[in-house]
């Protein structure tokens, strides 16, 4: 028993130094991370014979792609007149160096070549209202397949390669909760192969060992699959889409006379996502900034035609500045206006030693530009107006409820509505302007809690204020630890996973 327990304890503290990693980087530099660890593996391997193939010819190959995908986005990005992002020309350069065979030949050279091109061409040129439709690295593949007859051979998709690819792929999608989709396409897509194969002379582990073991199939799936920018924003959607591709991924499956590929798949499941998934990608002029409490700023970007989302959304937000620390040049922040208004608006934390991003934010002046895509996220309203919510906001994590309260004062919707606002000090409250219209619109209930002279929320304060909690959904948002802390005091009081919804970033 006392065994069980220790395990018990040494797997939740594992989980929790994992969680703290994770939290501590964007979701853009692990999966940079991640492919770079899977490169150096390969180089490696190369070495010591495990994979077929020359350790220089392999170091000249992703030199090659990496430079020529840097120039030319560079040069796209100087044409478009938009920010460039070197974290997407690097993963981009490594995706495809790990899919397809090193440059053996001076002639193999043009067809990397040619895949470096399209792969950036796909995020300025085809793409409809400045946002890219497809993956770049699935685009470029196919249209090269079709253009040269030459494909990649997605090596990396090897028994020797499966322990760093699943294991990597795991804390990738742990990073940004995305085991949704990455189930839903391994399921269909494991069924479907076994179909297509059980009982033509194929038993079902040897089935399963080549789908798993001989097959890019989980690289595809934690990597590809997962990018944020092509990929439907909310948990049905996702499903679907994860659904559609695995189906299209089984090897055995025929398109008239084009048998599908991995590239096929995907690009087709693009098109899906694009259909029923956010289009927009807004090149926002700031009109103003306003300082909201000590450290916080709220930035308003007028709009005569607002992007259409639901209240409790968020968006990625690109701000190009030099020389771009670890963290790089993108950021995601919850749209904090209502759909009703007629401009976005996001509120803004800023710390002393904050990153290079938050410092050339801070900077922005009335007429500078930013770059918002991808409206996503499923920490909205539930569609039963009848259910009884508790929002619980700390410190800027305010933000989807300004939008959510804003929203149902301006329609005259009736909700049933406790907001628990905690924040360190009285003078750090924002928007309460917006709080006591919803107070009066439709009998919003607010608590305000000043944690230096009341001290934190806790199951004693809950009973004691909201006797009915039981009967509620809870809405979680603010720092990572604070929500943590606010799960287990939920748990304790006896409240299922299902009545308990935390806002979250992908690469927060």
């Amino acid at each position: 028993m006392k065994t069980g327990l220790q395990l018990k304890h040494l797997i939740f503290l594992n989980m929790r130094i994992i969680d703290d990693f994770l939290n501590n980087i964007t979701m853009y530099r692990l999966i940079l991370y991640y492919l770079l660890v899977l490169a150096i593996v390969a180089l490696i391997y190369s070495i010591f014979g495990v994979l077929p193939f020359n350790f220089l010819n392999l170091i000249f190959s992703f030199l090659f792609i990496t430079s020529v995908s840097w120039l030319c986005n560079v040069t796209f990005a100087e044409i478009f007149k938009v920010p460039t992002n070197l974290e997407s020309v690097y993963i981009t350069s490594l995706i495809l160096f790990l899919i397809i065979s090193p440059a053996r030949h001076t002639h193999d050279l043009f067809f990397l070549g040619w895949i470096a091109v399209i792969s950036e061409a796909s995020k300025y040129i085809f793409a409809l209202k400045k946002k890219h439709i497809f993956n770049p690295a699935a685009f470029a593949v196919l249209l090269t397949y079709f253009v040269l007859n030459q494909s990649a051979s997605w090596w990396i998709g090897t028994a020797s390669m499966f322990p760093f690819v699943l294991i990597g792929g795991l804390l990738l999608t742990r990073k940004i909760k995305r085991f949704d989709l990455v189930l839903s396409f391994l399921m269909v897509a494991s069924l479907t192969i076994i179909f297509f194969t059980l009982g033509k002379r194929t038993d079902l582990a040897t089935i399963l060992k080549k789908t798993y073991l001989d097959s890019p199939i989980l690289f595809f799936a934690f990597v590809m699959l997962t990018e944020p920018l092509t990929t439907p924003g909310t948990f049905d959607l996702r499903v679907l889409y994860g659904a559609i591709t695995g189906f299209l991924f089984a090897p055995q499956l025929k398109l008239g006379l084009l048998t599908t590929t991995p590239e096929i798949a995907l690009v087709l499941g693009n098109i899906f996502s694009y259909l029923v998934g956010s289009k927009e990608k807004l090149i926002l002029t700031l009109s103003q900034k306003i300082k909201i409490n000590p450290d916080s700023y709220d930035f308003v970007f007028n709009l005569v035609d607002p992007p259409k989302f639901n209240p409790g959304q968020y968006m990625e937000w690109t701000l190009g500045h030099q020389s771009p620390d670890s963290r790089g040049n993108r950021r995601y922040f919850t749209i904090s206006s209502s759909p009703t208004e007629k401009n976005i608006r996001i509120a803004v934390k800023f710390h002393e030693n904050g990153s290079s991003f938050k410092r050339r934010m801070l900077e922005m002046n009335v007429g500078d530009k930013i770059v918002a895509s991808q409206i996503t996220g499923d920490f909205t309203l539930p569609k039963d107006t009848g259910k009884k919510l508790v929002f619980v906001a700390g410190g800027i994590g305010i933000t989807p409820f300004r939008s959510i309260i804003k929203y149902l004062s301006d329609t005259n919707e009736k909700r049933d509505i406790v907001l628990l606002y905690s924040n360190k000090k009285d003078e750090d409250v924002v928007y309460r302007d917006i709080f006591d219209e919803g107070v009066k619109k439709f009998g919003l209930r607010v608590i305000y809690i000043a944690t230096e002279t009341q001290g934190r929320i806790d199951s004693t304060l809950i009973q004691k204020q909201i006797p009915d909690f039981k009967e509620r959904t809870f809405y979680l948002s603010g720092p990572h630890m604070m929500v943590i802390s606010f799960e287990e005091v939920l748990s304790s009081l006896g409240l299922s996973k299902g009545q308990i919804k935390v806002d979250y970033f992908p690469g927060y």
